[in-house]
């Protein structure tokens, strides 16, 4: 017999992820040892003598290191028959009960070391998220007057979005507008009340050349359609009267080619990169041979790749009076979500994150990260985005990945509960209840399509226009998006709403993920279940803040219990709140 397991406090304490300098009680049972060794490794390989505390009971006393970080350990056992094993984190490296390894060595458990004074707002934990496209979700009266003549406006709120992409743009660009704009977003205000939001998440509002604007044209400006920055701030001032915040879409790793800073085609007044060397911009970008060949993102030559590590650069994001990052904190903004976090160096993201906390001690950067953010290898480096000096939380794709293969059945309930307890050891509190939790976003499939399996990624871009839910397939996607609602409220994080999906949208991937919020033609029952779930969220201590406690009853069904520890949250902080709730989700 031989056991470790890390989702148990007998094994290890304290569980879970720990600050610098913590004294750590690491045990293991085994019955066929003479001797047992604790590996450990940071910076540097240690090897610790176990000693047999009781019967089949093996036990150390590490010190955590002063450094955050990473701290792996693992187990050599000496059997009484002279052979010597290796025991170490299971073969998916999610923690729990380990595996022995024959031959080679083992896959580590993880602590995350954690900086001390890691904190995030407060107001985020536990907040309600809702996801905006600003272009499509609705319009209103501007001051801003759009100086454009290359795109499409709809005239009609209800039209359906051309079909015809632009293939320079990777065929993710689109130039059909329906004039959604900040206004639109005061206008809705109300609505978005009703529905229990704290936090408006905005995808891009500058100027840019496309509809999604990811192809950032000018950081300083809003784009003329979306509105103007004395509307920004108006969202920004009328969100807080309504006890919410507003957070940005931070585009930062590349820019768009129409842009003041490339100026591909000459639209701004001003010397952009392709103009040449006598650019302020020019050593923004990398070209391999100019004016033509530069490094873009992903090879999509409309999105021209920064360089994050040019010091004019990165002075004009980050300067304390004029850099972007502060400037629309001090607009209005609660902080920023970062679009793909990972192609921002580590030290281009502490200094973000100093920026933003310099002009608001409050303000939040959560990160567009895709995989595990405790141990993220990207660009041949490993990454650990939460201990502190980076990112405040990520969004949770893995929790996503996991909800939607349980509800269509094709994970058992055991594989959900074994990603959200690894998430609970890898992931300090402060990080964790931090989470945006999302179901549907912009850049997937409308999780109803997702959820009755009408994804229909082998057919064309243009043939996916006609993708229609059945009234069955729309009965059934419209089921398992309640329970998705269940478990997001359920669990600790930040409950997301992409806009629309409490509505009723479909569609296939984007550009139909993005159709026109169906005002008037909402599906009402289902609006209102969301809004009673997140209104119940919002007004609840317990599932805000609360301890976790989650298991499998059976291959189709999930508990889940959140309590107060004797007066103390998850976070720490003393409450008077006693309430405990369960909440079990059966998927069938």
């Amino acid at each position: 017999m031989m056991l470790h397991d890390s989702h148990k406090a007998f094994y290890r304490q304290p569980m879970g992820p720990a600050a610098t300098g913590t004294k750590v009680i690491i045990r293991f049972q085994c019955d066929e040892a003479t001797a047992v060794v604790l590996r450990t490794w940071q910076e540097e390989e240690l090897c610790y003598a176990m000693t047999n505390t009781a019967k089949n009971d093996w036990e150390c006393t590490i010190t955590l290191p002063e450094k955050p970080g990473l701290f792996w350990y693992s187990f050599i056992i000496y059997r009484k028959d002279g052979r010597t094993l290796r025991y170490g984190n299971a073969y998916d490296k999610l923690g729990g009960e380990g595996a022995v390894y024959e031959k080679g060595e083992p896959e580590s458990f993880q602590i995350t070391v954690f900086d001390k004074a890691f904190t995030t707002p407060s107001y985020f934990h536990g907040a309600n998220i809702y996801q905006i496209f600003p272009d499509r979700f609705w319009h209103a009266d501007t001051k801003a007057v759009d100086d454009r003549m290359d795109r499409y406006v709809h005239q009609n709120w209800d039209e359906e979005m051309i079909s015809v992409g632009d293939m320079r743009g990777g065929k993710y660009q689109e130039l059909d507008f329906y004039g959604g704009n900040l206004n639109g977003v005061i206008e809705k205000l109300p609505y978005l009340k009703s529905l229990g939001v704290d936090i408006i998440y905005l995808n891009p509002i500058f100027r840019a050349r496309s509809n999604h604007r990811y192809d950032t044209g000018d950081y300083a400006k809003i784009d003329p359609l979306c509105g103007t920055e004395e509307e920004f701030r108006a969202l920004c001032k009328a969100a807080e009267d309504n006890g919410m915040r507003v957070m940005l879409d931070g585009v930062f790793s590349h820019t768009g080619e129409d842009s003041v800073y490339f100026n591909h085609f000459g639209h701004y007044p001003t010397l952009g990169a392709y103009q040449g060397e006598s650019s302020p911009y020019y050593d923004w970008y990398t070209f391999k041979h100019f004016p033509e060949d530069y490094r873009a993102w992903w090879g999509i030559m409309s999105l021209p790749e920064l360089r994050k590590d040019n010091p004019e650069y990165q002075d004009f994001m980050f300067h304390e009076k004029t850099g972007i990052v502060p400037r629309w904190i001090h607009a209005g903004a609660c902080g920023w979500r970062l679009d793909v976090a990972d192609e921002l160096s580590m030290d281009f993201l502490r200094k973000l994150r100093v920026a933003a906390r310099k002009a608001d001690p409050n303000a939040v950067v959560l990160g567009e990260v895709w995989e595990d953010a405790s141990n993220k290898v990207a660009y041949g480096e490993m990454r650990c985005y939460c201990t502190g000096d980076t990112l405040d939380s990520v969004m949770n794709y893995p929790l996503r990945e996991a909800i939607l293969a349980f509800m269509t059945g094709k994970a058992p309930a055991t594989e959900l509960v074994r990603l959200v307890k690894h998430q609970a050891e890898v992931y300090p509190a402060q990080f964790r209840y931090a989470l945006m939790n999302l179901v549907g976003s912009h850049d997937r499939t409308r999780v109803l399509n997702m959820l009755c399996g009408e994804e229909r990624d082998d057919l064309s871009k243009a043939d996916q226009q006609f993708v229609h839910l059945t009234v069955d397939e729309y009965e059934l996607a419209v089921k398992r998006y309640k329970l998705c609602i269940d478990l997001l409220c359920a669990l600790p994080g930040c409950p997301t709403v992409y806009y629309g999906d409490e509505a009723g949208l479909t569609g296939c991937h984007d550009p139909w993920n993005r159709r026109p919020f169906p005002w008037g033609h909402e599906d009402k029952t289902l609006q209102q279940y969301v809004s009673n779930k997140l209104t119940h969220r919002q007004q609840s201590d317990v599932l805000k803040y609360g301890l976790c406690d989650i298991e499998a009853v059976d291959e189709d069904t999930i508990t889940i219990i959140r309590y107060m520890d004797n007066g103390v949250d998850a976070l720490g902080n003393k409450t008077h709140c006693t309430t405990r709730e369960v909440i079990t989700v059966c998927r069938k």
